[in-house]
C-alpha cells in the first residue's frame, strides 16, 4: 500500500496524527514538484479536520495556505471573534471571512463597523460589505472531512503505458 492510500485510509477512520503524519513527510509548500504542493495542501486540510487550530495558527503566519485554511474553517464555525482578532492583526483575509460572515447572520452594520474600524482604506472590504446588503447569500462549502477530496501523487504515473492518454 503507497504511503497516501494509508493516508487516505487514516484519515477515513478519523485517525489524523497517522494522516498527518505521512502526508506531512511528502508535503512542501510551492514546491516545483506539483505533487509535494498537492500533498502540502492536503496537509492543511488535514490539519483543520483535526482541529488543530494552534498548529494553524502557527504556520498561518508565514503560509498564505494555513492562514486561508484557518480563516475559512473560523469563518465555517461562525467564530467571528476569533476572526476580529486576527483582522486586528493585520490579515485582510480574516477581515473579509468576518465580514462575509456578519453579513450572512444578517448582521450587516456589524460588518460595515468592522470594515470602517479596521480597515477604512480598504475598498473591497467596503465592496463585500455592499454587495451583501443587495446579496446576503453566496456561501462555500467545501468538502467534509469525512469525504474523499484529495486525488492520489503520480496517479497518472500508475496508468498503464500502453492505455491512450486522453
Amino acid at each position: 500500500m503507497e504511503w497516501y492510500e494509508q493516508a487516505r485510509a487514516a484519515k477515513q477512520i478519523r485517525d489524523w496524527d497517522t494522516a498527518i503524519a505521512l502526508v506531512s513527510a511528502h508535503a512542501e509548500c510551492y514546491s516545483a514538484d506539483y505533487h509535494a504542493h498537492d500533498s502540502h495542501l492536503w496537509h492543511m486540510r488535514l490539519l483543520v479536520c483535526a482541529e488543530r487550530f494552534t498548529e494553524l495558527t502557527e504556520l498561518a503566519l508565514t503560509d498564505v495556505h494555513a492562514r486561508r485554511r484557518l480563516n475559512g474553517s473560523l469563518h465555517e464555525r461562525g467564530m467571528d471573534e476569533a476572526l476580529r482578532h486576527r483582522a486586528e492583526g493585520g490579515d485582510s483575509g480574516a477581515l473579509y471571512r468576518l465580514v462575509r460572515l456578519l453579513g450572512e447572520t444578517g448582521r450587516l452594520q456589524q460588518a460595515w463597523e468592522a470594515v470602517r474600524s479596521l480597515a477604512p482604506q480598504d475598498e473591497y472590504a467596503h465592496r463585500l460589505v455592499a454587495e451583501l446588503r443587495t446579496d446576503p447569500g453566496g456561501q462555500e462549502h467545501p468538502p467534509p472531512c469525512g469525504t474523499s477530496d484529495h486525488v492520489a501523487p503520480n496517479q497518472a504515473a500508475h496508468r498503464p503505458t500502453s492505455a491512450p492518454r486522453a
